[in-house]
């Protein structure tokens, strides 16, 4: 028997249904086409007719998540209150004691039973018309949930959703602050850490201008077709006063970080930044009018602008030697990195916890948070430099560029650094297109 196209479109539209359910479905449609394929033309003519009104209407799809047919079942969903437990959850429904300690001890097994979030929701999959459940589901974050199923034998299980990897070239020109014109562009926070951190040691992101460009390399996650998270960022480029800048993502061994085009690590002695996504309010002056004291004096630090409580890291390796307060610095860390160079940073809302005098430090460690403690009329941190005894603009600062990598390890870091430049060039700087989706790709 030839099967009108209809029913051939209606077989098209239950690929997505899961195979048990489907086989019903297909079922059904088999045994309606073969009771009505009847020889004479009159019958025949009104099986076209029957299936093209059938065809008129849409196939109400079943209602599938968590490999679940949901309509089978009554879908009872609330928000977790605050010092509920599991425990408390399940006692609302037609559960013995034994069956409950029994499915939370399964369930600790493949999840942290203390990473239930008040204020998060869970749903509970009952028998309809009852309290008896079938399941129980919680969704910690988008990559994956706890499943819970109280039918026969009690089992519990953390399923993850499948994640599909794209490498993406991502772009934009700066317009305004780097920070907004990425966000515009519709990049996420997380992307834009990664750049930074990255390029922090060689692009000054505290003079930005307009017209600067960038390009990123990285991967995107994406649940379902939609885009989830950051992976790795292979590559960075930024074009500053006409000089290009990149960052290429390279790993071997022990070996894991961003480098240069010449194969010199990214990082440096000295970031150029004690707090991300802020700006330089005020710079290194020898004559400066203050704010509070109404009058002209030297500056000699840097303050950058953030949000009060933004993270304030130590710009290198070194000793805490002073973590204080007085009525001028407020709250204040100074840390001794060598016999040459000392940095400090005033006026934090608080200093964190652990940081006191003669604790080591490391390059990039929280050691406070911004605040306008002391002389200060808003929040920021007053970031001060020495070399050698004297106070200067560490801005302008050269505290020597890093050694090459292994010669050894160049070549195959150099055939690295030429796919990653290629993809990063595809797009042309001035293009309106911001965001090039290439597809499923592995490492460049």
């Amino acid at each position: 028997m030839k099967l009108p196209i209809s029913v051939i479109r209606l077989f098209s539209k239950i690929k997505q249904i899961p195979a048990p359910i489907s086989i019903t479905l297909v079922s059904g449609i088999l045994m309606y086409a073969v009771n009505f394929s009847i020889k004479d033309s009159a019958t025949d003519f009104n099986l076209k007719a029957s299936l093209s009104e059938l065809n008129a209407f849409p196939l109400d799809m079943p209602n599938v998540k968590y490999d679940l047919l949901l309509d089978t079942m009554e879908v009872r969903s609330a928000i977790i209150k605050p010092d509920q437990f599991m425990v408390d959850i399940l006692k609302s429904y037609e559960l013995t004691e034994d069956q409950i300690n029994n499915i939370i001890l399964k369930a600790g097994k493949v999840f942290d039973l203390t990473k239930l979030r008040a204020g998060k929701s869970y749903s509970v999959m009952c028998k309809k018309l009852t309290e008896t459940p079938y399941y129980f589901i919680y969704e910690p974050d988008q990559y994956g949930y706890l499943k819970l199923d109280f039918r026969d034998t009690l089992s519990a299980s953390y399923v993850k959703k499948n994640i599909q990897t794209n490498l993406k070239i991502s772009k934009g020109i700066v317009s305004t602050t780097l920070s907004e014109s990425m966000t515009e562009n519709g990049l996420s926070y997380d992307l834009i850490d990664k750049m930074e951190d990255a390029l922090a040691y060689t692009v000054d992101f505290y003079h930005v201008q307009k017209n600067d460009n960038f390009k990123v390399l990285y991967e995107d996650h994406a649940i379902d077709g939609k885009s989830v998270g950051v992976g790795k960022m292979y590559g960075a480029y930024f074009e500053q006063n006409g000089k290009d800048y990149y960052a290429i993502y390279y790993k071997k061994g022990d070996k894991e970080g961003y480098y240069d085009l010449e194969g010199r690590p990214m990082k440096r002695f000295f970031l150029k930044a004690p707090v991300k996504f802020s700006r330089i309010s005020s710079g290194f002056s020898l004559k400066r009018f203050h704010p509070v004291l109404k009058y002209n004096r030297p500056h000699f630090g840097t303050d950058y602008a953030a949000a009060a409580g933004t993270p304030i890291m130590t710009v290198g390796n070194g000793v805490i030697i002073e973590a204080s307060r007085n009525p001028f610095n407020g709250n204040y860390v100074k840390v001794k990195h060598d016999a040459t160079y000392t940095t400090q940073y005033l006026h934090m809302s608080r200093i964190a916890k652990g940081i006191r005098k003669g604790v080591r430090v490391t390059q990039g460690q929280t050691i406070g948070y911004v605040g306008s403690t002391g002389l200060a009329t808003g929040p920021h941190v007053c970031f001060r430099f020495w070399k050698n005894g004297v106070q200067c603009n560490h801005l302008r600062e050269k505290t020597g560029e890093n050694p090459v990598m292994n010669k050894s390890d160049l070549p195959e870091f150099f055939k690295i650094r030429d796919e990653v430049v290629r993809k990063l060039n595809v797009v042309k700087k001035t293009s309106p297109q911001n965001i090039m989706d290439e597809g499923t790709e592995s490492h460049p």
